[in-house]
């Protein structure tokens, strides 16, 4: 599926580039959210969320962010997905089973999901790359019938990361997973994967990156390249 680009006429009228991002889909993933009106509309509000993102909502937030782990533009992105899918309603945090065993304790959230709402799910998925094969069975996890009590009951999943590009610019950890590598687990993985599913990979901000002292650096030239 043709990734999406920055809508340079949203530049031009208001002088703010909005998030860039690749789009995959596996298993008809996009076409389905996309075209099936049960997906549609909560397809559109994700879509809706990253095209709100601008290069300079991520400044303002990453100057503002009083975390001692401020490295990478990672803690900016969640926040800003976070805030704005919480105002449309998606639940945060949403355990898969409601057997105790498998509810979120402290900081365990192995058998969570960072959102859910309808029958679609949602990860964020920044962490190591170890982990690229368990981000990719969770959504199959809340989306098929299982053995253990569900918590929800989705038909499907959308991972969000970073692609190359982001983890380069972005400043993130070496070891994350990203937008290429989860492409690669999919073949392998197929008969794993029996859900729809869509990766966006996140492409890196237009204007500024974050250097190696975890500082905005600004760009001089401004570089948009159509993906194919």
């Amino acid at each position: 599926m043709a990734s999406i680009i920055t809508n340079l006429k949203k530049y031009k009228e208001k002088g703010e580039f909005e998030m860039r991002y690749k789009v995959h889909s596996f298993r008809y993933g996009a076409e389905l959210f996309s075209r099936e009106e049960e997906f549609s509309t909560l397809w559109n509000e994700l879509l809706s969320v990253l095209d709100s993102i601008t290069d300079n909502d991520l400044i303002r937030h990453f100057n503002s962010n009083t975390r001692t782990s401020k490295k990478s533009l990672s803690n900016s992105i969640n926040d800003l997905i976070e805030d704005r899918l919480g105002v449309k309603g998606w639940a945060r945090q949403s355990a898969i089973f409601n057997n105790s065993d498998y509810r979120p304790r402290s900081r365990q959230r192995w058998w969570t999901l960072d959102f859910a709402k309808g029958p679609i799910c949602i990860e964020v998925a920044f962490n190591h790359g170890e982990a690229v094969a368990w981000n990719l069975i969770k959504p199959v996890l809340a989306s098929e019938l299982n053995h253990v009590e569900k918590a929800i009951q989705t038909k499907g999943g959308i991972i969000i990361t970073a692609t190359d590009t982001l983890k380069k610019a972005g400043n993130f950890d070496n070891s994350i997973g990203t937008y290429e590598k989860f492409l690669q687990y999919l073949a392998p993985f197929r008969n794993i994967l029996t859900v729809p599913l869509v990766i966006i990979g996140l492409d890196a901000p237009v204007t500024f990156k974050i250097d190696r002292e975890h500082k905005i650096v600004k760009r001089r030239k401004l570089k948009l390249k159509r993906h194919k």
